[in-house]
C-alpha cells in the first residue's frame, strides 16, 4: 500500500500569508502539484486564512478533503489544527527548492519577518543554516512597508528596483535607520526606483553574509514571498559577486516561478514519505484514512 500514489497538503502558514499545496506524491518523490493557493492574510485570523485557502485549493484540484492521506503544516502550525502532522520551516523550504529545481544546495528564505540561509544536499537534507537577527531590515515586510510610503504596489517594486540608474545608499544596521534614509531621499527629490534598488542592495549585502556563514555552495534558490522580486534577485547576485570584504561567492543565484510556494511544497512531500512511513510501520490504516482529516491536529508531528 505505501508504494500507492499519496494525495497530501501542504500548508504554509506565514506572518503575512497562507500558501496551501496538494500534491500526488509517492513518497515525496515523483511529484505532481495537483492545486496551490495563496491568500494574504491582511485584517484576517490567521486561522480563518488557512481554512479558506486550503478549501479553495482542495476546489481547484478537484479533490475532497476526506481523500488527502496527511495534511502537513509548517510556519504557525497552531493555526492549522486539522493537520496531521508538522515540519520545521528550514526542512520544508529545502525540500521544496529542491523539488522546484533539483540542482538548488542552497535556499536563502526571505520571510515577513526575518529571512534565512540554508544549506542542503541533494534530497533537501539541511547541512547548516543561518538566521537575521530580531531587526527587520532583511524581511519582506521592509520591503512592503518602503513601498506604501513610495506609492509603489509589490507587482511594480522589482521592475522600479531593476530600472534605477542612480542606486541610493540605505542604512543595513536596522529598519528604524533605514526607513529614516528614506524619508530624507524623499525629501531630497529621489526617485523610487533609485530607493528601491538601494533597498535591495542593502538587503541582498545582509542575504549574502547569511549564506557565506551558513557555508553555502552551488546553485541557490530564493524562496518565500520577494522571490519573485526581480530587483531582489538581480541585487543578491551583484552581491555575491561582490562578496564579503571583496571575496566573491561562488554562488549561482536564482529564482522560480512557484518559489513563494516552497514551504508549502516541501511539507506536502514530506507529508507523503511520512505517511507511506507510518503504513509500513503499520500505524495508519489506509482505508480509514478518513479519520486524519480531524481538529486535533493527529499528534503526529
Amino acid at each position: 500500500m505505501s508504494d500507492l500514489p499519496h494525495l497530501t497538503a501542504g500548508i504554509d502558514a506565514g506572518a503575512s500569508s497562507v500558501k496551501v499545496v496538494l500534491a500526488r506524491s509517492d513518497r515525496g518523490e515523483g511529484a505532481t502539484l495537483l492545486g496551490s493557493v495563496v491568500q494574504r492574510i491582511r485584517r484576517r485570523s490567521l486561522e480563518e486564512v488557512v481554512r479558506s485557502a486550503f478549501e479553495a485549493a482542495c476546489g481547484e484540484a478537484s479533490v475532497a478533503p476526506s481523500a488527502l492521506c496527511y495534511v502537513a503544516s509548517t510556519g504557525d502550525s497552531d493555526a492549522v489544527p486539522f493537520r496531521t502532522g508538522h515540519f520545521y520551516g528550514m526542512t520544508a523550504h529545502a525540500r521544496g527548492a529542491c523539488f522546484l529545481d533539483p540542482e538548488c544546495r542552497a535556499v536563502v528564505d526571505v520571510g515577513a519577518l526575518h529571512a534565512r540561509a540554508i544549506k542542503m544536499d541533494a534530497r533537501g537534507k539541511v547541512l547548516g543554516h543561518r538566521m537575521t537577527s530580531q531587526c527587520a531590515s532583511g524581511s519582506g515586510q521592509f520591503v512592503e512597508n518602503i513601498a506604501r510610503y513610495l506609492g509603489v504596489t509589490l507587482e511594480d517594486v522589482g521592475a522600479l528596483s531593476v530600472s534605477a540608474l542612480a542606486p541610493e545608499q540605505v542604512s543595513g544596521i536596522c529598519a528604524v535607520l533605514a526607513e529614516t534614509d528614506v524619508i530624507n531621499m524623499v525629501s531630497r527629490g529621489i526617485g523610487a526606483a533609485d530607493i528601491l534598488r538601494g533597498i535591495h542592495a542593502s538587503i541582498a549585502e545582509r542575504l549574502a553574509r547569511l549564506l557565506r556563514a551558513a557555508g553555502a555552495e552551488g546553485v541557490v534558490q530564493l524562496t518565500g514571498g520577494p522571490a519573485a522580486d526581480a530587483g531582489l534577485v538581480l541585487a543578491l547576485r551583484e552581491a555575491c559577486v561582490a562578496g564579503i570584504r571583496g571575496r566573491g561567492l561562488d554562488l549561482t543565484v536564482r529564482s522560480h516561478p512557484q518559489g513563494i510556494l516552497a514551504g508549502a511544497i516541501g511539507a506536502a512531500l514530506l507529508g507523503a514519505r511520512r505517511f507511506a512511513d507510518l503504513i509500513d510501520k503499520g500505524r495508519f490504516d489506509v482505508l480509514g484514512r478518513d479519520a486524519l482529516i480531524g481538529t486535533n491536529g493527529g499528534g503526529l508531528a
